[in-house]
C-alpha cells in the first residue's frame, strides 16, 4: 500500500477512534445526569453500538498502520521515542478502555431493564457510572499525548 494512502487511512481511523470515543462518552455522561432512565437505556444502546461499528475497528488498525507506516518510512520503531511514548500511552488508553466497554454493556443492560420495568436505575449502575468516568480521563488524556506525537514526531529522549 502507499505511504500516503495509509498516512490517510491511520489518520481518519485515529479520527474515528478519538471522535467517536469522545462524543458517545459525553452523550452518555450529560444523559446520565439528566436522571432520564429512557433516554439513558436509548444511548447506552447507541453508544455501545458505535463503540463496536466505529471504536473497536480503529482501535484494532491503529497500531497495524502506525507501525507499518513506520516501516515504510524506515524510523526504527524500538529507538524512536515518540514511537515508543505513543504505543506506551496507546497501551494504557487500551487499558483504560477495555473496562469502559465491560461497564457500558453491563450499563446499557441495567438501563434496558429499568426502562421496560418502569423502576430507578439500580446503584449499581451509578457505581459503574462513576468508575466509567474514572477511566475515561487517562484514556483520553493518554491519546491526545499521543495525537500530538503522531504530528510532532518529538524527541522525547
Amino acid at each position: 500500500m502507499e505511504y500516503l494512502l495509509l498516512k490517510w487511512l491511520h489518520i481518519l481511523s485515529a479520527t474515528l477512534m478519538v471522535g467517536t470515543g469522545f462524543g458517545t462518552a459525553f452523550y452518555l455522561f450529560v444523559t446520565n445526569r439528566s436522571g432520564n432512565v429512557q433516554a439513558i437505556a436509548v444511548v447506552s444502546r447507541w453508544v455501545v453500538r458505535a463503540d463496536w461499528w466505529f471504536t473497536t475497528p480503529s482501535v484494532i488498525f491503529q497500531p497495524i498502520s502506525g507501525l507499518w507506516m513506520a516501516h515504510l518510512a524506515g524510523w526504527p520503531t524500538s529507538s524512536s521515542s515518540w514511537i515508543t511514548v505513543s504505543l506506551a500511552l496507546y497501551a494504557l488508553a487500551g487499558a483504560c478502555w477495555l473496562p469502559v466497554v465491560w461497564l457500558q454493556l453491563r450499563m446499557r443492560d441495567m438501563a434496558q431493564i429499568a426502562a421496560r420495568d418502569g423502576t430507578a436505575l439500580p446503584a449499581r449502575y451509578w457505581r459503574y457510572e462513576r468508575i466509567w468516568t474514572a477511566l475515561g480521563f487517562p484514556a483520553f488524556g493518554g491519546l491526545m499525548v499521543v495525537y500530538w506525537l503522531m504530528v510532532s514526531k518529538a524527541t522525547l529522549y
